[in-house]
């Protein structure tokens, strides 16, 4: 079996099994089902996409898996970390977890950054605190590391303060930060947010190679499946707090099967595109959480759902491929996909081919 088959069927052990995880918030109008039900592995030194719309919940259930909930959220299913059970541990539990074993890089360094505190000093902390290194130990550390994720000038950094830094430079900072106490696995929530194009390239290739120099694990947030397409192993396609689609990141773009993951490669800008081509959006909103609709939920939306569709929900199923799985009745390639595809074209409303 290769890496990838274990990776998605269950063997070897992986580094964290996530099973039936739900988290419900509390509000007002009800409980908000933020993350429904999700099956993942996630294997040491292979890195996971997980793509999908804003408040699809891919955000909520990266930090579900680490923990980093607020009190109004309750987490149901298992979490297991090298066979260490997560779910129902106490705040005070899961700091020895936090920082040494999984670390996270939020999208927003501006925010994550401690404005009165210089550089230096907040990336020695956690080395202090966690491996217990003396203030000298953990500034030199604290050097090497902004050396690490290529900082200029690294000591004149040390003592600068966020507001100093450039966007891309404070997201290396926070890049530090996260791997400073060796983690096992690093979560990176949108890390390319408000960059431009030509950072957001070095940040990614930044968290790759450390991802390989490090043989450590690595979960890439983003709504964009650009940014997963060349820096992932696997795929996983999030809708409504579910997982829709999931597959090696080759197989996925070669043979899409969930109609939600073909409209989100349609919406990406294409280069061959004519000037002033219209985007393809996807129609309508996403569902209530509070109340999500019976049988799929994707189907509101989707122009290819029939009658089943609005009643069963479809599990989640394979493909030839094994490692490869999406919940559909209706898939891309299906005879009554084609079916309803013709009547699309003929109305003017889809364009063949486009992917």
């Amino acid at each position: 079996m290769s890496q990838t088959q274990a990776s998605l069927r269950g063997g070897p052990e992986p580094l964290v099994s996530v099973r039936g995880l739900r988290t419900l918030f509390a509000t007002e109008r009800g409980l908000v089902r933020a993350v429904d039900g999700v099956d993942l592995n996630i294997h040491k030194g292979r890195s996971l996409g997980i793509v999908g719309e804003s408040g699809c919940g891919k955000t909520v259930l990266s930090r579900s898996i680490m923990g980093l909930l607020p009190s109004t959220a309750h987490r149901e299913g298992s979490v297991r970390y090298e066979g260490h059970e997560l779910v129902g541990k106490s705040v005070g539990s899961m700091r020895r977890f936090w920082g040494q074993e999984m670390s996270m890089v939020f999208q927003n360094p501006m925010v994550s950054l401690n404005p009165v505190m210089r550089i230096g000093e907040q990336i020695a902390e956690p080395l202090r605190i966690h491996l217990g290194m003396s203030r000298s130990d953990a500034r030199d550390t604290a050097l090497q590391l902004l050396e690490e994720v290529r900082i200029p000038e690294p000591k004149r950094r040390l003592r600068q303060y966020a507001h100093e830094l450039s966007g891309g430079m404070r997201q290396r900072v926070v890049i530090a930060i996260a791997l400073s106490c060796g983690p096992a696995i690093l979560f990176a929530d949108e890390p390319t947010t408000a960059l431009d194009v030509t950072v957001q390239s070095q940040i990614l290739d930044l968290i790759a190679e450390r991802r390989q120099d490090r043989n450590m694990a690595v979960v890439l947030v983003t709504h964009d499946l650009g940014v997963v397409a060349g820096h992932t192993n696997e795929i996983a396609v999030m809708y409504a707090g579910k997982i829709v689609e999931r597959a090696p990141t080759n197989e996925l773009f070669a043979n899409v099967k969930m109609p939600y993951t073909r409209s989100l490669l349609r919406s990406i800008p294409r280069l061959d595109d004519d000037p002033h081509t219209r985007l393809h959006a996807i129609s309508g909103r996403p569902p209530d959480l509070i109340d999500p609709p019976s049988g799929c939920r994707f189907a509101p939306r989707c122009a290819y759902a029939r009658e089943r569709c609005h009643v069963e929900a479809p599990p989640l199923q394979p493909t030839e491929n094994p490692d490869h799985v999406y919940a559909c009745w209706y898939p891309v390639g299906s005879a009554e996909f084609f079916e309803r595809e013709e009547e699309l074209v003929a109305t003017g409303v889809h364009v063949r081919g486009r992917q």
